[in-house]
C-alpha cells in the first residue's frame, strides 16, 4: 500500500494507523453538536477533511471521530492546506499576495501564476510534525505538464487527492479535459466519459506523479449530489457513487473523501448525508462504507500485482491476507459483460470463490472463474479461502 502500512503513525497526533481504520471523509462539512456527529457515523463515515470554520473541533474526541483541519486544533488529526490551488492560482512560484479567488488580485506580478507560492506559505505556517493534506483539481489532472503537476503532489503535503467528478461535470466530457487526457482527442461520449471506472483513472494519474512511486497515500474524492450549479449536469445516483468508490480502491486509493454539497438540482444542500434529499442515496453511501470498514484491513493489505489475467473490459486488484486471496473487480465498460478471470498460481483442483455481501460462490477450474457484470456500475468482491499459499508464499 502506498505509504506503507503505518504510515499515518509517523505523525503527531495523526490518523490511527492501526489496520482496522480506513479512511472514509467527509468535505467541509460542520460539527456544531453532537447529534452531527452521530448522523455522518450512522453513514460509516469516520473522518472530516476541512471543518467549517464554526465547527465545534472538541467535539470530535469523544464522537470517536477524526479531523483533518485548515486551522490548528488540538483535536485535529493533520492540516489542510489550500483546495485546488492547480486551479486558481496556477502552477507557478511569483508573489502571492494572501488573497483567495473573489477577494482580488491574487498572484503579484498579476497574470504570473502562484500556487506553489500559496503552498509554501501555507506549509510554513506548521512545522509541529503535523500530517499535513491538500486537494488539487483539473490543473494537476488534464492541464497542466507532469512536471508541473509534480510539483503540488510531491512537495507539499503527505496525503494527497484530486476531485474529478465524472458522473456529473458538466465540462469533464470535453476534448479540453477527459476527452485530452483519456487519448481521445476529441469529446467524449456519455459512455465513454460517465463511468465510474474513470474515478480510478484519477486515482492513476495522481499515482502516477508521486515520486518516489508508492510514497505517499493517494485520497479519492466521490460526490454524493448535484456539485454543479448547471440544472442540466447529471446529478449522480446509489449505484454510480458505490461503482465509483470501489473503482477508487481497485486503482489503490488509500481514502475516500465524499463531496457533501448541492449546488444545483432539485434540492441544494450542504448536508446530503444529513439531509431528507440525501434519503435516496444514502443507504447506497452507507453500505459501501460498511463494506470498506469491513474490509479494512484487507483494503490495508498488500497487493498481489500479476497474479491475474482477465480481458479489458473490467479493472481489478488482488489483495493478499490471513492466508486468503481477494478479488476486487469493478466494471471498466457500459454495457453487459461475461468476465473471465485466471489466477494461473492456484492448483487445478477444484476451488470455489465466495462473492462477498451477494450470497452466493463462483466455482473455479484450473486457477479461472467467470462472472456476469450488469453494467457499468457493476462490482463485485471475491474471497477464495486458503489461496495465499498458493500464490504468494
Amino acid at each position: 500500500m502506498d505509504g506503507g502500512p503505518g504510515f499515518y503513525g509517523g505523525f503527531k497526533n495523526s490518523l490511527p494507523a492501526t489496520q482496522d481504520y480506513f479512511p472514509l471523509g467527509v468535505w467541509l462539512e460542520s460539527v456544531l453538536e453532537p447529534g452531527d456527529i452521530q448522523k455522518d457515523k450512522a453513514a460509516g463515515l469516520n473522518t472530516y477533511v476541512d471543518l467549517t470554520a464554526n465547527s465545534d473541533t472538541s467535539l470530535l474526541r469523544p464522537g470517536g471521530v477524526h479531523a483533518l483541519t485548515s486551522e490548528p486544533s488540538p483535536w485535529s488529526s493533520g492540516l489542510v492546506l489550500a483546495d485546488e490551488p492547480d486551479m486558481w492560482a496556477g502552477p507557478g512560484s511569483s508573489e502571492w499576495t494572501g488573497k483567495w479567488p473573489g477577494q482580488g488580485e491574487i498572484c503579484n506580478p498579476a497574470g504570473v501564476r502562484c500556487g506553489y507560492s500559496v503552498q509554501r506559505k501555507l506549509l510554513a505556517a506548521s512545522t509541529d510534525g503535523t500530517l499535513k493534506y491538500a486537494n488539487y483539481g483539473k490543473g494537476v489532472s488534464f492541464w497542466e505538464s507532469n512536471e508541473e503537476a509534480s510539483v503540488f503532489v510531491n512537495e507539499f503535503q503527505d496525503v494527497v487527492s484530486v476531485d474529478n467528478y465524472w458522473f456529473t461535470d458538466p465540462n469533464i466530457c470535453g476534448r479540453g479535459e477527459g476527452g485530452g487526457s483519456l487519448g481521445r482527442e476529441r469529446d467524449l461520449t456519455d459512455q465513454e466519459c460517465r463511468r465510474a471506472a474513470n474515478y480510478g483513472w484519477t486515482v492513476d494519474r495522481v499515482r502516477s506523479l508521486v515520486r518516489p512511486a508508492g510514497s505517499k497515500p493517494v485520497w479519492a474524492f466521490v460526490e454524493v449530489g448535484h456539485p454543479f450549479t448547471e440544472m442540466e449536469a447529471p446529478t449522480i445516483t446509489g449505484p454510480e457513487i458505490r461503482a465509483a468508490v470501489w473503482s477508487s480502491l481497485i486503482h489503490g486509493a488509500r481514502g475516500i473523501i465524499y463531496f457533501n454539497h448541492s449546488f444545483g438540482g432539485d434540492c441544494q444542500t450542504q448536508h446530503i448525508l444529513r439531509d431528507a434529499c440525501g434519503d435516496g442515496i444514502r443507504p447506497w453511501v452507507t453500505a459501501v462504507n460498511g463494506q470498506i470498514t469491513g474490509l479494512a484491513p484487507v483494503l490495508n493489505a498488500p497487493f498481489l500485482d500479476g497474479a491475474l489475467v482477465h480481458a479489458g473490459g473490467v479493472d481489478t486488484a488482488v489483495k493478499v491476507h490471513g492466508g486468503d486471496l481477494y478479488v476486487f473487480a469493478g466494471s471498466a465498460q457500459a454495457g453487459s459483460q461475461q468476465a473471465e478471470f485466471t489466477l494461473g498460481c492456484l492448483p487445478a483442483a477444484a476451488l470455489t470463490a465466495t462473492v462477498l455481501d451477494e450470497d452466493r460462490t463462483v466455482p473455479i477450474s484450473n486457477g479461472t472463474f467467470r462472472d456476469t457484470f450488469e453494467d457499468g456500475n457493476a462490482v463485485h468482491l471475491y474471497r477464495i479461502n486458503g489461496a495465499a499459499a498458493s500464490c504468494a508464499p
